[in-house]
């Protein structure tokens, strides 16, 4: 991924925005996912109402895994495939599509009639093109910006969906939910979904992405060959992967944690999530002052910063401490998925990036899955303070993974589109 020509100044936030296609198709995006943000909160609820008797854990653990299962699939074959669907034709099918279930979802719940087989099935295929869509918004928002405004773009995606689904959305659902019903809150996600697709509409070219994408040579080459091709992007899946991966363990032991070793209640464990969405926020908001920092320097930094996180976590044994260790922790990971895609993206022509940005976005995804399977056991196994060594020490051993991916062998792959190297 190296060049021999000087690349463009990274552009600012503000420089960014001034674009207001890139400004249109990223307001639609805050706006939706502070639909989904809701989602978080009234999910689990309106699923605890109408489980019957299928014990309540598995029946929360079915409806958040329904999702990610057809969406998953076509990710793939997308990725690993070669057949191309334009970004933009692709995001709008996402957004009528969800839009349009969440709505019936919403119906069905209000008037009394949703059951869990209903929710699940809904969920299900609703959810179809969940993950290629979340890949094409980045392919569209970075294609209008330019290459001078990739790394601004990424920061900005980061920056909003954190906002917005970890501030604004859950706090919305929690209001909306206590005050009226969960069904309800499915009519506010599906108008997300209907912003998103007017968003995209209006401030999204049909060329946009496609007009030099499908004349490259690689347009029609699959993901995996790709892949093969250019490793320090393989290598760095591989590293996405299991920094994800290693955090899930986090999300099993953080309730009991917080109820055993740090003696708190519920309030507690919202105070704890509530200082890792502020620190996270911040820290997305600091990505435009990395702008012009080694980028490849900045992903080692970040891997082992964060992996010192839930190590410092398991010998703490009090609340204030632990949330102000927890936020610092969400101020060093925000950086990480901007900074990683960009760099990414910097060395991939642009018949390229649509198969391997949707495989590293479906990789991400379902590490999350994976690893609260895996997490549960590991932390019966290892106990609370072991589980969360464990995942702070395996996430340490990623970083000469990271700095093999990123530092060594950079003349082996091509660089960007127009570049010999």
């Amino acid at each position: 991924m190296s060049t021999v020509a000087a690349q463009p100044a990274n552009r600012t936030y503000r420089e960014v925005l001034r674009n207001r296609q890139v400004a249109g198709l990223l307001l639609g995006d805050l706006l939706a996912n502070v639909g989904t943000g809701m989602i978080i909160v009234a999910m689990p609820v309106q699923t605890l109402s109408i489980h019957g008797s299928v014990p309540s854990a598995i029946a929360i653990g079915l409806v958040e895994a329904a999702p990610f299962v057809l969406s998953t699939i076509l990710a793939l074959a997308i990725g690993l495939g070669r057949v191309r669907v334009p970004p933009r034709t692709l995001l709008i099918a996402d957004c009528v599509l969800r839009s349009l279930t969440f709505a019936g979802l919403g119906i069905v719940a209000v008037t009394g009639h949703l059951t869990l087989p209903v929710l699940i099935v809904g969920l299900l295929f609703g959810a179809t093109f969940r993950m290629a869509g979340s890949s094409c918004r980045r392919l569209l928002a970075t294609s209008m910006a330019g290459e001078d405004g990739r790394f601004a773009v990424n920061g900005l995606l980061g920056l909003t969906s954190t906002f917005a689904l970890y501030i604004v959305g859950p706090v919305l659902g929690g209001v909306i939910v206590a005050s009226t019903s969960a069904g309800v809150v499915l009519f506010f996600d599906a108008c997300g979904a209907l912003i998103l697709l007017a968003a995209v509409v209006i401030s999204v070219p049909r060329t946009v992405h496609n007009r030099d994408a499908l004349r490259h040579p690689h347009a029609h080459e699959s993901g995996w060959r790709i892949l093969r091709r250019r490793t320090v992007a393989a290598r760095l899946l591989i590293v996405v992967f299991f920094f994800n991966f290693f955090y899930m363990p986090i999300e099993v032991a953080l309730p009991l944690y917080v109820q055993q070793d740090l003696d708190a209640d519920a309030s507690g464990l919202g105070l704890m999530w509530g200082a890792l969405g502020l620190g996270a926020f911040l820290g997305a908001a600091l990505v435009n002052q990395l702008r012009n920092l080694d980028q490849r320097r900045v992903l080692i930094a970040i891997i082992g910063l964060w992996a010192m996180c839930p190590i410092v976590l398991a010998f703490v044994d009090d609340l204030a401490l632990a949330a102000l260790a927890f936020g610092l922790g969400g101020l060093v990971w925000a950086p990480f998925t901007p900074v990683a895609y960009s760099f990414l993206q910097s060395g991939l022509a642009s018949g390229e990036q649509q198969q391997v940005v949707t495989l590293w976005t479906t990789g991400a995804a379902v590490a999350a899955p994976l690893g609260l399977v895996l997490g549960g056991p590991l932390i019966v196994l290892s106990g609370i303070t072991g589980g969360l060594v464990l995942s702070g020490v395996l996430t340490l051993l990623l970083l000469p993974i990271a700095a093999r991916a990123v530092l060594r062998d950079r003349g082996a792959d091509s660089g960007p589109p127009g570049v010999t190297t």
